[in-house]
């Protein structure tokens, strides 16, 4: 049966074999295939399996264990690297509690990584927020290599997966990555979500974070086997929240604002949560693979996209915002978002800045 309605109500998210993307060897019709996969579950779910996506098992498998360690540690060996200390490149550790989604406090800690950027870099140099160098712990020492491993391959299968998306809208595989993703901005999480009660003191679900929707291009998440994903199902009278349960040998990955903004809504960004009833800590990493900081964000001039109008969904969306009617760069549309998940760190950079 397929996961799909022909209404568009989605029932699962569907699983896509990219492995002819990756395989630069691959036959143009084998990529197209995939490509055309590919769109039917941006303009369906927002969200996607992907399996044969070439990153090694191995360097996941050592990354999970040292970040399990890691969150393992003292609340005080944790908070030595807290993200006060990272300044405006917003990077390093912060504890349950500390990020907010839509004003209520997350039931998770976190690392905060990007791309690892030297004092010499020009956008170092100037203090552009959200780059610069990244804040390992002491132990387990050997965290620093694994995240600079998986950046670097999530970065390769970010660009074949937007080869696919470019593909998917009639425009040249390479239209993405010899433009405004040629130098991305790369972003990484490690969360850890305790256990905890289902419901919150205010009586509301106790979420590990709330509805929302990601704010830059495709999401690349890796999960561990707690589960508590769910994507919303947005078409029909009565809403909906399907389950993105683990899958082993894939990542789950969703579209984000951004190019819901360059697909004039066709492409759209899909608001999910997530709530651990494991009983377990629940470990989660999502790589976000975003436009350059300067970039203005446009609608694309795409074969698939001729004639289409804006689909201006703002009252269907979590924050009411439309991602539409946003005018400036992705760098400002970023901070704005950033800086409301930490609202404390956000003032103490602007006033040391």
């Amino acid at each position: 049966m397929s996961p799909h309605s022909p209404s568009g109500e989605f029932q699962q998210v569907p699983v896509i074999d990219v492995r002819a993307l990756v395989d630069r060897t691959s036959e143009d019709s084998a990529r197209q295939a995939v490509a055309e996969q590919l769109g039917a579950a941006c303009r369906e779910s927002g969200f996607f399996y992907v399996v044969g996506h070439g990153v090694e098992e191995a360097l996941q498998q050592r990354l999970e264990t040292l970040s399990r360690r890691f969150f393992a540690l003292s609340v005080e060996e944790k908070m030595a690297i807290r993200m006060a200390h990272g300044g405006s490149a917003w990077r390093g550790y912060f504890p349950v509690g500390g990020e907010l989604t839509s004003g209520r406090p997350d039931r998770k800690e976190g690392l905060y990584f990007g791309t690892e950027l030297g004092p010499e870099h020009p956008l170092v140099r100037a203090g552009t927020p959200l780059h610069g160098s990244n804040l390992f712990p002491r132990e387990p020492s050997s965290l620093r290599e694994a995240v600079l491993d998986y950046l670097a391959a999530l970065t390769r299968l970010g660009h074949s997966l937007m080869g696919g998306i470019a593909l998917s809208l009639g425009l040249p595989e390479d239209h993405f990555v010899t433009g405004f993703m040629a130098d991305p901005l790369v972003l990484f999480r490690i969360f850890n979500y305790p256990p905890g009660p289902s419901t919150a003191e205010d009586g509301q679900p106790a979420w590990g974070v709330g509805e929302h929707t990601d704010y830059g291009v495709l999401t690349i998440l890796k999960q561990d086997e707690a589960g508590g994903l769910q994507v919303k199902s947005r078409a029909g009278g009565e809403v909906r929240w399907v389950d993105a349960p683990p899958l082993a040998g894939s990542f789950v990955c969703n579209i984000g604002d951004m190019l819901d903004r360059m697909t004039r809504g066709v492409y759209r960004s899909t608001p999910h949560r997530v709530i651990n009833r494991s009983g377990r800590d629940r470990l989660s990493l999502p790589f976000f693979f975003d436009p350059g900081w300067s970039t203005e964000v446009r609608p694309l001039e795409a074969p698939a996209l001729r004639g289409v109008t804006t689909t201006e969904d703002s009252h269907e969306r979590w924050d009411r915002r439309s991602v539409h009617a946003f005018q400036g760069t992705y760098g400002d549309y970023l901070l704005g978002k950033v800086g409301k998940v930490f609202p404390q760190l956000r003032s103490e950079v602007l006033s040391n800045g």
